[in-house]
């Protein structure tokens, strides 16, 4: 930016600062937005408006309009476009790495003749162009070694960890197939959640999990103190192979769901659903015993069949009661990576079908970096882990006493 343009984009924020004082804060940075990006432009194509230069690599193709999400609010730029190159500012690139992805998603579908007119369709809404395969593949490749980067990364310590898998529809040798993608967070020793990583395979076997789980221990995961997931037998298996002593969280949402298949009739099922979420809602371990004993004891004789099943398996829903209890509620379900996945959702469900299994990792890896960069930035922690810390001084001091009195 030459000086004089400089002193007239000083002048212009002046302005807007002294008519509409903080209020026009948004104003400003659209203001710096499109003049940052300008520049970004001319030095993408080495040459400013209107210059002859042997250097000029190519032209400017006039502006698209853009509403960008920010945590200042709703900004309408103007992002400049190049003809016939593949140009998008940095400046502005950042947070909208999942947009690309699915563009390149629904791009690939276009470009592979698997498309129909609804996807033509969404390929102009959402590019305002007719995608070409070169710009397909230059699209994928930045996309691709980004995600590759993020998902190879060097992990640490993770104290708390978090696993689920969801399902997404790929094309696989001619054939619409349903992928399992794999999902694992984890919270620091900070308190602060991280995406750990993703996989995605034919099936939730037990097979592709420990690979999955390996995977993580190769690249540092370690320290692991606490798991929450499903009871699904190729997680759960894989679990106890890879972290046979880690303490494991059955998570209560899912296993709310599947009480409803043990009830003998459809009319008990919300007084049932109450009388577990009575057990799960207990002050502490003792607390939810007793309330375990209570509600075995109404139901033995209306639901023997139901209650065979709880006695075994509910305890594996209350080792919750061994955290904090700040901690409780956010690690006795899955549910933080539920959130997640209806955020990876709503934007695959644009897609509909992937053209292939890389293209579906493309589009949710894309989306799982921005979660991460979200959480990791974020000033608050998950966690208060001076909570965790109190709890172990007192279970601590209560194993001693324990000793004292067995001695």
């Amino acid at each position: 930016m030459t000086p004089k343009a400089e002193s007239i984009m000083a002048q212009k924020l002046m302005e807007i600062m002294m008519s509409e004082g903080t209020e026009g804060i948004k104003k400003i940075m659209e203001v710096i937005l499109n003049e940052s990006m300008k520049v970004e432009r001319d030095e993408y194509l080495k040459a400013e408006p209107y210059e002859r230069t042997e250097m000029r690599r190519g032209y400017a193709n006039g502006y698209k309009d853009k509403q960008l999400n920010t945590r200042s609010g709703k900004l309408r730029i103007l992002v400049p476009q190049v003809r016939g190159l593949p140009f998008y500012p940095k400046c502005i690139e950042k947070g909208t790495r999942s947009e690309r992805a699915l563009k390149c998603a629904v791009a690939e579908m276009y470009v592979q003749g698997v498309s129909t007119r609804r996807v033509t369709e969404i390929t102009e809404e959402l590019c305002g162009l007719e995608i070409s395969s070169s710009q397909v593949s230059q699209i994928a490749k930045v996309l691709d070694e980004e995600v590759e980067k993020f998902k190879n990364r060097t992990i640490g310590a993770m104290p708390y960890l978090i696993l689920d898998a969801r399902y997404e529809k790929v094309r696989h040798l001619g054939c619409v197939r349903d992928v399992a993608v794999l999902i694992a967070i984890g919270v620091n020793p900070e308190g602060k959640r991280e995406v750990l990583g993703f996989s995605a395979a034919l099936s939730e076997a037990e097979v592709h999990w420990r690979q999955f789980l390996e995977s993580l221990v190769q690249r540092g995961l370690h320290g692991v103190e606490f798991i929450v997931s499903d009871d699904h037998q190729g997680l759960k298996n894989a679990r106890k192979a890879m972290f046979p002593s880690v303490i494991w969280q059955r998570c209560q949402f899912h296993y709310q769901q599947n009480v409803t298949h043990h009830v003998p009739k459809v009319a008990m099922r919300k007084e049932i659903a109450a009388g577990i979420r009575t057990i799960f809602n207990a002050a502490d371990r003792d607390d939810a015993e007793a309330k375990k004993q209570k509600f075995i004891a109404q139901y033995k004789d209306k639901a023997p069949a139901l209650i065979a099943w709880v006695e075994i398996t509910i305890d594996e829903c209350l080792n919750v009661f061994s955290l904090p209890e700040s901690f409780r509620v956010k690690l006795r379900t899955s549910n933080s990576l539920e959130k997640l996945n209806r955020e990876i959702a709503r934007r695959t469900k644009i897609a509909s079908i992937f053209p292939n299994e890389k293209s579906c990792l493309r589009l949710i890896g894309a989306v799982l970096v921005e979660i991460h960069e979200d959480w990791i930035t974020r000033h608050e922690n998950y966690l208060n882990m001076n909570d965790k810390f109190e709890n172990d001084e007192l279970k601590s001091q209560n194993f001693i006493i324990y000793r004292k009195k067995v001695a």
